[in-house]
């Protein structure tokens, strides 16, 4: 049962982790190709 309980708290880090980084990307999101080169930038600063 620790296996378990050790591999399932460390897929919900996991997904907790992709969630909020998705929300991050998510909130920079630009679909025009002449700003998204420069919004990339800004997100790496």
């Amino acid at each position: 049962i620790s296996a378990w309980w050790n591999f399932g708290s460390l897929l919900g880090v996991c997904l907790i982790l992709q969630i909020l980084t998705g929300l991050f990307l998510a909130m920079h999101y630009t679909s025009d190709t002449a700003t998204a080169f420069s919004s990339v930038t800004h997100i790496c600063r």
